[in-house]
């Protein structure tokens, strides 16, 4: 479902799996960019010289398609400057609302772009059933196979073949609270999942109504709770038996699925724990996902679990850092030492195999456009094993980059996201909605397990 400093240390950390070199200022190749002030691109300098194993690519174009539209887009055009200004290549950005539905007919219909920046496996490999996607080259999988994990790789592999680099990552695995309010109180922040659970009764105690949440989102209503079970799932069961649940090797309705949805219904469906600020229990079915972590700052509600992008949705104006108005924890494992990460994602899948389309691909995988993108992006991260998270900003961004490159982290991607879209999208987000305002858990297992395809 649904990111800007120059430090001297940034120079030096600029150095890509393909040696390319890049020493900040646009004067070194003949060229500028005054539209882009604010991220100091006006000021850089480029050294082209090894951008020549790409080639010559003046005169060519590269098309761009996806789902990240303005303002988060601007970020992402100014990170491909460096490879246009030092190719000559053109890279034709689109982005558009309705890119997940539109993507898979331009597919189908013979029509895709170069370059689509997709954000779920499961559409990923929708579209290579299609037949119009291309394998990556040897240089991406290179780079891939050295800058991130095996999963991450996993995710953009269909029947044994690679198709993209991974892009940005957004952590999924947190918990929004008010430092202020932690240090009046005495709070500390939770280590294991029983300190989360004594951390909420101790705010009961403090007649405190701890936790809010809110899952309407028009016709994707449920998709928070999908989070919170998927959550559970990971932390109770661990990372194997989670990819076989999200790939139907086990059942839906199996005792660990079951056990993972009770333990999200432990604070959820507790009415001394929720709805901190909204109302009851049954007011997470009607409050909306946006609206949902906005009590922290009113002091009616003290927890709320969402994922690293929730930072945007607080008023203008909030300062949110560790010592700022709100501020967001790791929801933590099993053990201190157990760091399971729910979290999701974009890669870089091409449909064209030009050299031009090969290099930009090759160039989007390395280190060196990551520590680009990071510099000029709030609210976006990268799991890249080489991103300096001093070339972040904004603290949750830092934050998120801090637990997606602890050597300790297991990171999987967003169970509904991989799973059938009878499933995912739709059976997965009604029932659990039923679920919030009703309906046993036994049910709403059974009912999404009957809506697997057969």
């Amino acid at each position: 479902m649904f990111g800007q400093s120059n430090s001297p240390r940034f120079r030096s950390a600029l150095a890509g799996t393909l040696g390319i070199g890049l020493v900040f200022g646009l004067a070194a190749c003949g060229g500028s960019d005054d539209s882009a002030d604010d991220s100091d691109t006006a000021a850089q300098s480029i050294d082209c010289a090894q951008f020549s194993s790409f080639g010559d690519l003046k005169g060519k174009t590269v098309s761009v398609y996806t789902g990240i539209v303005t303002p988060e887009d601007t970020a992402y055009k100014d990170s491909y400057k460096p490879f246009e200004t030092c190719t000559g290549v053109t890279i034709k950005y689109e982005g558009d609302k309705a890119f997940e539905t539109q993507i898979l007919v331009r597919a189908k219909a013979g029509n895709p772009p170069d370059l689509a920046i997709v954000p779920q496996p499961g559409l990923l490999k929708q579209l290579v059933a299609t037949g119009k996607a291309v394998e990556a080259p040897a240089e991406v999988a290179a780079n891939v196979d050295k800058f991130w994990g095996e999963d991450w790789k996993a995710y953009a592999t269909v029947d044994g073949k690679f198709y993209g680099a991974p892009s940005g990552a957004s952590v999924k695995s947190l918990v929004w609270y008010s430092p202020s309010e932690f240090k009046d109180a005495g709070y500390t922040v939770p280590t294991t999942l029983d300190e989360l659970k004594t951390l909420t009764d101790k705010m009961v105690a403090d007649k405190k109504k701890p936790w809010c949440a809110g899952i309407a989102s028009g016709e994707a209503t449920g998709w928070p709770l999908t989070d919170w079970h998927e959550d559970m799932m990971l932390r109770l069961s661990g990372p194997e038996t989670y990819d076989k649940w999200v790939s139907h090797e086990i059942p839906f309705n199996g005792p660990e699925s079951t056990a993972a949805l009770d333990a999200a219904g432990a604070y959820l469906k507790n009415p001394a724990y929720v709805n901190g600020g909204l109302g009851e229990v049954k007011s997470i079915a009607t409050t909306t996902f946006q609206d949902a972590g906005l009590p922290i700052l009113e002091g009616t509600c003290s927890l709320h679990r969402q994922a690293s992008f929730y930072a945007a949705n607080f008023p203008k104006g909030t300062k949110v850092a560790e010592d700022g108005d709100v501020f967001a924890f790791y929801l933590p494992g099993k053990t201190a030492t157990d760091k399971p990460v729910l979290g999701g994602g974009e890669f870089n899948v091409a449909f064209a195999d030009r050299p031009e389309v090969k290099a930009f691909q090759t160039y989007l995988s390395t280190d060196t456009w990551a520590n680009i993108k990071a510099k000029l992006s709030q609210g976006w991260v990268s799991a890249n094993n080489k991103i300096d998270p001093n070339n972040l900003s904004n603290p949750v961004d830092k934050l998120a980059a801090t637990i997606l490159l602890d050597p300790n982290a297991t990171f999987r991607f967003d169970g509904s996201d991989q799973m059938p879209a009878a499933v995912g999208s739709n059976a997965y987000w009604k029932q659990t909605t039923s679920w919030i305002t009703g309906q046993d858990t036994k049910t709403t297992v059974d009912n999404i397990e009957k809506a697997w395809p057969k």
